[in-house]
């Protein structure tokens, strides 16, 4: 047999419910041939907030592992050596405080292994996510402002480069650039001026000698998306390659080849996986499988693949299982790995290589010009960029330009099997996943600060950790120092809130292009929606609201966009609002409609809420609308504690959903004789 290359890392993004339970899993997957770990953790972990928070209602343990603390890290590894693991962390915000928990749990693996845990610690492989840039624009688990979020990313680089030689510090993440909308010319150009961004804060901080530069350049990695369209996608890493080599060699010198090398890993596309007809999706993630693979002089490092019914809920192990043995087949059982570059001197790849590389040196310029990824994030520039490019993309989906296979053509469909029982086609997290990890986590504070010794360590790290932040320190010190001291991730975050403070990014809504040319069903949806306004004698507003931590508002926004391109009035104030501060802005504004975007699976505690309140400060008239990944078993629930009308993503025609809002509203202020449309 030929020799073959070495494959790809292989993981499942996984973590949900509790350590323990998420242990559980990772120790089952990596017996399946899993190579790598890839953590996901909760919402509230992400945002710096503990179990305990009223931010955290409704959010612990949907979307991941809830970590708190040291002992939550010792539970989530346990018998899982981490010198000799090759894990990834999806962590942004707090990244510091994850890696300092990670290092802590290593060196005490180390020293009850009787081994060196400086050893251990300089043996240590792997990723933080910790792309700050790109929370801006697409994810929202964003905790501080730009700069001092820049500050820490600087920080986490120095400290690693000198101490932990093998871990990626950052991965410059355009995989959810391209969930938001990014084409590939925006999501290579976005990238890449993050990078820049990156490097020349860590150049310019003096905390690397210049002739260790290099080595900051070559733990650099990415974290990137590849879509259904394959070859489009695969000349988009083609691309990054040869942008990524000619950045690194002008613009800081490095000479070292290998140093220069686009390391990347990847997580196939979601946002085209579908509700509708889902066995659909197993082939859509080959296809996008083979974009990062086919290519070996771009060919990913590392590979995590979702699962086919992702859009329907919270993936089973079994899901998990097929998705990674998608992967197993192709790295073993083909014989992909035994050659050389198949597209080396095509002039069909070459020609659209070239394609995308122009344009992303132009949009990269654009980014520039106006003073770098940062200040292009605090103008609303590169946001306002994704949400028009997602408007025209759901545009030409609504329209059948652009088709998806069971969605927009080719819709019947015999019964499957695999849905026919939709509450067991998915994983539930069980229902006091949140009430035992507050209980936990108070439990852990009081115990610590019921000791003196242990409480007067914490005052002692919490201290330094404040003094430090409001200094130019590289804070990693401090946060290993309350690492060890118990500290929760509540508390360590909430000290570097009160010297960041808080911030809430561009919405990208009120400067984006909505459909452009009015179709005939907008037109008759914006004559509804004057109607209605004339017979209630104002114009209909409508409120489009982000409960909780999940910070996914693509959906919100883009429903924004297209209410107010039908005629209503939108109130849209971004991510991360409370219920009460919801029901203060609808009263406050004097909405007709409530809507709610919920993607992260809390709809069922947070809902309610809304519903509560609303009824409380007498405005339980106002229809509450909800969109998000709702089982149909939840959509029943919901409904029968009032809301008006529920969307999942089957509901892909945003003009049909604005028709129907208006009728909810008709309803609600019982307004006759509506107007037909659609």
């Amino acid at each position: 047999m030929p020799d073959r290359d070495r494959p790809w890392v292989m993981r499942t993004y996984a973590g949900h419910s509790s350590a323990s339970a998420s242990n559980a899993l990772y120790r089952r997957n990596l017996d399946k041939g899993q190579t790598g770990l890839s953590v996901a953790f909760d919402l509230p972990t992400q945002t710096g907030y503990d179990p305990d928070h009223e931010l955290a209602r409704g959010e612990v343990g949907k979307v991941g592992v809830p970590i708190s603390h040291i002992g939550d890290v010792r539970q989530l590894f346990d018998g899982i050596p981490l010198a000799t693991m090759n894990t990834s962390m999806t962590i942004n915000a707090t990244a510091m405080w994850l890696l300092a928990l990670y290092q802590v749990a290593a060196e005490e693996q180390a020293l009850a292994d009787g081994t060196d845990p400086a050893e251990a610690v300089r043996a240590l492989s792997g990723t933080t996510q910790n792309d700050i840039i790109k929370e801006y624009l697409s994810r929202g688990t964003y905790a501080f402002p730009p700069a001092p979020s820049l500050r820490l990313i600087t920080d986490m680089i120095a400290y690693t480069v000198s101490s932990m030689p093998k871990w990626n510090p950052i991965n410059i993440c355009s995989y959810h650039l391209q969930e938001a909308g990014a084409t590939p010319v925006q999501e290579v150009a976005y990238a890449l001026s993050t990078a820049v961004a990156v490097l020349d804060a860590v150049r310019d901080s003096g905390q690397v000698p210049p002739d260790r530069f290099p080595d900051v350049v070559a733990r650099i990695s990415f974290f990137v998306n590849a879509g259904v369209r394959f070859v489009e996608e695969m000349c988009k890493m083609r691309a990054f390659v040869r942008l990524w080599d000619e950045l690194t060699r002008e613009r800081y010198g490095v000479t070292d080849e290998k140093a220069r090398r686009f390391r990347y890993g990847v997580q196939v596309n979601s946002l085209g996986l579908t509700e509708a007809q889902p066995e659909n999706n197993v082939q859509r993630i080959v296809l996008e499988m083979l974009a990062v693979t086919l290519s070996k002089d771009a060919r990913a490092r590392a590979v995590q693949l979702p699962a086919w019914n992702e859009a329907l809920g919270l993936p089973r192990p079994w899901d998990q299982q097929w998705s990674l043995r998608i992967q197993q087949v192709l790295a073993f059982e083909s014989d992909l790995l035994e050659h050389d570059d198949l597209f080396e001197g095509s002039k069909v790849v070459e020609a659209k290589v070239a394609e995308i590389v122009e344009g992303a040196r132009a949009e990269m310029a654009r980014v520039s010009d106006l003073g770098g990824a940062v200040a292009a994030v605090e103008s609303g520039y590169m946001k306002s960029a994704l949400v028009a490019s997602h408007s025209a993309r759901r545009a030409r989906i609504e329209s059948g330009e652009d088709v998806v296979v069971g969605v927009n053509r080719f819709e019947s469909t015999e019964p499957n099997p695999l849905t026919a029982d939709l509450d067991t086609a998915i994983q539930s997290v069980d229902a006091d996943v949140e009430s035992r990890a507050a209980a936990a986590v108070r439990e852990w504070r009081d115990e610590r600060d019921a000791d003196p010794a242990r409480r007067e360590a914490a005052d002692q790290a919490l201290q330094r950790l404040r003094a430090e932040a409001a200094s130019d320190a590289n804070l990693f010190e401090a946060s290993l120092e309350c690492a060890r001291a118990g500290i929760t991730t509540g508390e360590w975050a909430g000290v570097l809130r009160q010297q960041f403070g808080e911030y809430r990014a561009p919405t990208g809504v009120s400067g984006s292009v909505g459909v452009g040319e009015i179709n005939d069903e907008l037109a008759v949806v914006r004559e509804a929606v004057r109607a209605a306004s004339a017979e209630l004698g104002e114009r209909l507003r409508l409120l489009v609201g982000k409960p909780g931590l999940d910070g996914h508002s693509n959906g919100a926004e883009q429903v924004a966009v297209r209410a107010r391109d039908a005629g209503f009035e939108v109130v849209y104030q971004g991510i991360r609002l409370t219920p009460a501060e919801i029901v203060a802005a609808a009263v406050a504004e004097d909405v007709h409609c409530v809507g709610l975007s919920v993607l992260s699976g809390s709809h069922m505690a947070l809902v309610p809420a809304v519903l509560d309140g609303l009824r409380e400060a007498g405005a339980g008239d106002v229809p509450v609308i909800v969109g998000g990944i709702i089982p149909e078993s939840d959509e029943r629930a919901l409904r029968e504690l009032g809301v008006a009308a529920v969307f999942t993503p089957k509901d892909f025609g945003l003009t049909a959903m604005m028709g129907q809002i208006v009728e909810v509203i008709r309803a609600a202020r019982r307004v006759d004789s509506p107007i037909s449309h659609m």
